[in-house]
């Protein structure tokens, strides 16, 4: 008898093709989307398409659903996502931070509870369509989390928190094909989202305009408050703090000042400070909830390549575990606009080390 395999599926051609390759591989596949928010699609079609649990994706993915003939439902999340990521969002902009909402959805839905559901349903895991791999390691038994073959669309520092339990039961089918042959498969087998364009950043925010979608849900989030310069003096007045970033420039509003950057944010202050681009330079960050992935939390301190957020070129770096689910990543040489909020993602090689959240 097949094993069953649970997939999650977004509308999108990679979870499709997922899909698609764990048919051909001879599972029982059954597809799942989770229907986490109940926005309103957006007027622009080519925005419509980052909305991926809306009513189009829905569609789309029980068009491949009934392609590859395999069971498709979707399920109601609304309640857990709001726990999970949408809540822990608007808090962590509250407290001046730059979040990842991945993270959660990841770790505490896809692979937390709908893994859940899944092994209650008698499947032997959930497949999603990350570009990311997982193997075993045999000496040591635990499970590695390695970064997808396609190096310009590897997921794996959105990955990080994964448990070794939930690693076991991971699949990611697309993890070692690149974009490119994944659409190409697509089209193969006539997939309705074969030529679907890339979704958008952050998927529960509609029209991609995260400060809209926070501010209608709590306003005091933009209060007004100074903008000041590392000596305390007041250059200009900010629009609340959820509007700024570590390393942002523009939007401002210091008219005749030379070019400053933000690089730091006090919410208890109620403070957004600048300074020149040299101020954003650090050489060390600590992180908290931190999880090692390809060995326990190291006695002596590692070297490694550590990867600041997603788009960031890896640089080298050692990581020294300082116990309470944190560490310290002392970097070779400094880094520009290390941001409290994000990711922090070690690496030796293509195996993910760990990660953490940046706090300092």
């Amino acid at each position: 008898m097949a094993e069953r395999i649970v997939v999650g599926m977004s509308g999108g051609v990679d979870s499709s093709v997922a899909a698609a390759l764990l048919v051909e591989q001879g599972y029982e596949v059954v597809g799942i989307t989770m229907r986490v928010w109940p926005w309103k699609e957006s007027t622009d079609p080519a925005k419509r398409f980052g909305s991926c649990c809306g009513t189009e994706a829905v569609e789309d993915a029980r068009r491949v659903a009934r392609a590859l003939g395999i069971p498709y439902y979707v399920l109601d999340m609304e309640e857990e996502f709001e726990r999970a990521v949408v809540g822990p969002f608007a808090a962590e902009y509250a407290r001046g931070l730059t979040p990842v909402p991945c993270l959660g959805c990841n770790s505490r839905l896809k692979f937390g509870s709908l893994l859940g559901r899944a092994r209650a349903w008698d499947a032997v895991g959930v497949a999603t369509g990350h570009y990311a791999r997982v193997t075993r390691d045999g000496p040591s038994g635990r499970y590695l989390l390695l970064r997808g073959t396609d190096a310009r669309k590897d997921q794996s520092d959105f990955l990080w928190p994964l448990t070794q339990a939930q690693l076991a039961r991971a699949r990611f089918p697309v993890g070692g094909l690149d974009k490119g042959a994944v659409r190409d498969h697509a089209r193969r087998l006539g997939l309705a989202t074969a030529d679907k364009p890339e979704s958008q950043e952050i998927c529960f925010v509609p029209d991609d305009d995260y400060r809209e979608f926070l501010r209608r849900r709590d306003a005091t989030l933009f209060r007004p408050g100074p903008i000041v310069d590392r000596e305390g003096r007041v250059l200009g007045r900010h629009a609340g703090i959820a509007s700024y970033t570590i390393g942002q420039r523009k939007g401002l509003g210091l008219a005749g000042a030379s070019a400053l950057y933000v690089v730091d944010l006090d919410a208890d202050a109620d403070t957004v400070t600048v300074g020149p681009a040299a101020e954003l330079a650090r050489d060390r960050l600590v992180a908290r909830r931190v999880n090692f992935i390809s060995c326990a939390p190291p006695d002596e301190p590692i070297r490694v390549q550590a990867r600041i957020r997603h788009n960031h070129e890896p640089a080298r770096a050692t990581v020294r575990a300082l116990g309470d689910d944190a560490a310290e990543v002392v970097f070779d040489a400094p880094q520009r606009a290390i941001t409290p909020g994000q990711s922090v993602v070690w690496y030796q090689g293509d195996c993910v080390v760990g990660g953490g959240v940046i706090a300092r």
